[in-house]
């Protein structure tokens, strides 16, 4: 690995929004051993994934690649067998890649029958598993997750006493009322009530653990470990004591107006139309929701504490890059909207922290960086750290390292892109959209946010004048609103016009313009006028045949391999075959 690491821990979080950590500015909930982390490394104030929506997000962030380019436009949508992950780009650097946790990926099975990849093979795990190998997967919402129905911790609660054919459900998931009543986690009026099982033997306890059981065993080899959490992800339970930890007075106050439903954008309206905005809505609701959620982040805080003083114990922290993130965030009722899949900020600008071992990354520790950063951009951060060269034409994100070592990149992005596909909700019935036409693009430059929905007009908000996003600037006839509209229009349409799938082939092998120059030394003679042309472009090209760049040489390599192996064949004629 490159200098100072030799691990890489990335943590995730689900649906965790950045202002519910006190390093991000909330009053009431008190995050220590994450400011703590900060504090050691470096805050993306402006990081914003790719979507909305778990699946794609966890894809672009596993890919390095937009939800445009990866495919998977919704939960539940595979992941196309053939995609490369981080396991991918990692595994031939000797970098061991491991899951504890959540993914939310769904495997392309009918894509590994197609080309007789078993999927119980090492190849086909891997490709069920994005690319990580699977230490401890457990996707949570048991049994509905549709990967495992009797995860392994289920049987950890069996094994510690606390029985049922769905242990998850009946005691992580259901809660105790004041009176001794039970109810289940899923309904949310219920949030603010103690789950069953004891904190100690939790979700999010026992993912930590088993983090540090992968650590314990890891042996000598690198290692990027994804613990991926599933909370705060509804159910909002959570166990005592972070249960009733905080009240409706420490959460955020609210944010939403009268304003925005008058004259909303349509897909806009119909989302408040969902069931679980509508429950939102309702008195009481929210104020049992921020306990449990608040409690759920605290509980994750105190966890990462008890990880890192014992990563500190077992001498990992010197050597170990740390980022913490999320998959996106919660509307939580803000903007009369509940769960996610709109582009407002407190669900697509996600809690980004970065804690680089580098002593290059010494001048940054502690600091804020106000940068457009995306999802996509970790997975070439750990390409780079892991020594691995660039790959562009792969990944559409680009390295964090400059930021960190106090550097500012050329040509760093004018806008982060975000994308929704909301075909499989109930406002793309309600609005009668046909699916191929249920999507839309955010573009964000710093201060306007530019909403793209196909077969309506545009969103557009200005968080230098209107921070909280409360008015809706898409059909202002103002001319700095039109100017805005089209300026970022035209940016996307930039943005979408990159080609994403020529993944085979480097750029830089392009650019060095040797293709033809090989295929001529091989001897396919395209376009020559003589001996003495072709002996003028060899002449040309002799000193490029020698790619100091192993990506580009390898590539080269496997291109015209054919060629010369068709050119170097005896040119022996072949007699005719007689009866035998």
């Amino acid at each position: 690995m490159a200098d100072g690491s030799r691990n890489i821990l990335f943590i995730m979080c689900d649906q965790l929004r950045a202002d519910h950590l006190s390093c991000y500015g909330h009053p009431k909930l008190h995050t220590p051993n994450i400011d703590a982390l900060a504090a050691r490394g470096m805050i993306f104030d402006r990081a914003y994934v790719q979507s909305p929506v778990c699946g794609p997000s966890r894809m672009s962030y596993y890919t390095g690649r937009y939800m445009h380019s990866h495919g998977v436009s919704w939960n539940f949508v595979p992941l196309k067998a053939g995609e490369m992950t981080l396991g991918d780009h990692l595994r031939p650097l000797g970098v061991r890649s491991a899951l504890v946790g959540k993914t939310h990926m769904r495997a392309d099975y009918a894509g590994m029958s197609r080309m007789g990849i078993d999927p119980k093979s090492p190849i086909g795990v891997r490709m069920a598993e994005c690319g990580f190998d699977p230490y401890e997967r457990d996707d949570g919402i048991h049994p509905f997750s549709g990967h495992d129905p009797d995860p392994h911790y289920n049987q950890y609660l069996r094994d510690h006493g606390f029985g049922g054919d769905n242990p998850w459900e009946s005691w992580a998931n259901t809660v105790t009322d004041t009176d001794g009543s039970l109810h289940s986690g899923w309904f949310l009026k219920y949030s603010h009530l103690p789950a069953r099982v004891p904190a100690e033997h939790s979700e999010t306890a026992y993912t930590t653990g088993r983090a540090m059981d992968f650590m314990r065993e890891a042996g000598e080899q690198p290692w990027v470990l994804h613990l991926s959490y599933i909370k705060p992800h509804w159910p909002y339970v959570v166990p005592a004591p972070y249960a009733g930890m905080y009240g409706p007075e420490d959460a955020l106050p609210v944010v939403r107006s009268d304003t925005e439903l008058q004259g909303a954008h349509p897909v806009y309206e119909a989302m408040t139309h969902h069931r679980v905005s509508r429950t939102f809505a309702e008195p009481g609701i929210r104020d049992a929701v921020m306990s449990g959620y608040m409690g759920l982040v605290k509980q994750i805080d105190d966890e990462l504490g008890r990880l890192f003083a014992f990563m500190d114990a077992q001498g990992l922290s010197k050597n170990t890059m740390v980022v913490f993130c999320a998959d996106h965030g919660d509307f939580l009722g803000d903007h009369w909207l509940g769960d996610k899949e709109m582009f407002h900020d407190p669900v697509v600008r996600t809690p980004l922290i970065v804690f680089d071992p580098d002593p290059r990354a010494d001048a940054t520790r502690g600091t804020r960086c106000a940068a457009l950063v995306e999802a996509v951009d970790l997975a070439p951060t750990f390409l780079d750290v892991c020594g691995g060269p660039p790959v562009p034409h792969v990944m559409d994100g680009r390295s964090l390292r400059p930021w960190l070592f106090g550097e500012t990149p050329a040509e760093w992005r004018e806008i982060a892109v975000c994308e929704c596909d909301y075909s499989f909700q109930d406002a793309r019935i309600e609005l009668g959209t046909p699916p191929i036409d249920a999507w839309m693009r955010m573009a964000f430059d710093g201060r306007w946010k530019y909403v793209l929905t196909e077969g309506y007009r545009p969103m557009l908000f200005d968080l230098e004048a209107d921070p909280q996003e409360l008015r809706d600037l898409g059909a202002s006839g103002e001319p700095m609103h039109q100017e805005a509209r089209l300026r970022l229009h035209e940016a996307l349409f930039r943005w979408a016009r990159r080609p994403r799938q020529r993944v085979t082939v480097p750029d830089a092998m392009i650019e060095t313009t040797e293709v033809q120059a090989r295929i001529s030394e091989s001897g396919v003679l395209i376009g020559y006028a003589d001996e003495a042309d072709l002996a003028q472009q060899r002449q040309r090209f002799k000193p490029r045949f020698a790619s100091t760049n192993p990506l580009v040489k390898a590539t080269l390599d496997r291109l015209t391999a054919p060629i010369a192996m068709m050119n170097e064949a005896p040119m022996t004629p072949t007699a005719p075959r007689g009866p035998r």
